[in-house]
């Protein structure tokens, strides 16, 4: 468990998180040349370019897509979804760190979630107690959505991918 503030902050880990068949689905659909992605700053703050794909925001559907992420919405137990989205940021010469942030706003309690699409030495750092948590592919990471983090470039394979849920 991690703490900060005064709310508990607690990271769960899921290796080999969805159906093999499943994931080699989405992860085709993904990296395939028909899927769209959007360019997009990684963060307001910095200039760092990544591609985007976003499947849900702001209370509707943005993407025909949305249906390959059904296993992880019914796992995740979500009772409103605020946010998923696809995250594409390409191989760098050095492991850029993206800056600390939380994924959204105005909600008193959510949880954000982070699952890996490709195996890299790219990770996701936490502000407190300096975790890191490796980009492995099918692995899901679930944590309290106040906990600050950052995504990275990588420099062993040509791009990073995630799929990042926000919900409470």
């Amino acid at each position: 468990m991690l703490y900060g503030g005064n709310k508990v902050m607690d990271i769960k880990v899921h290796k080999n998180f969805m159906n093999s068949f499943l994931f080699l689905k989405l992860k085709e659909t993904l990296t395939g040349s028909e899927f769209p992605w959007f360019k997009s700053r990684i963060v307001p703050q910095i200039d760092d370019i990544q591609l985007i794909h976003t499947f849900y925001e702001f209370g509707r559907a943005n993407s025909e897509f949305l249906e390959l992420l059904d296993p992880c919405l019914r796992f995740l137990k979500i009772k409103k979804l605020i946010r998923a989205k696809a995250n594409l940021v390409l191989k760098t010469n050095k492991i850029q760190e993206h800056g600390f942030h939380i994924d959204t706003n105005g909600y008193k309690e959510f949880r954000s979630s982070i699952l890996y699409i490709n195996s890299n030495n790219g990770y996701t750092r936490f502000e407190k107690k300096n975790k890191k948590i490796k980009s492995e592919e099918n692995k899901l990471i679930d944590f309290n959505g106040f906990l600050q983090h950052t995504g990275t470039s990588c420099t062993d394979a040509p791009y990073r991918i995630v799929i990042n849920f926000v919900y409470t």
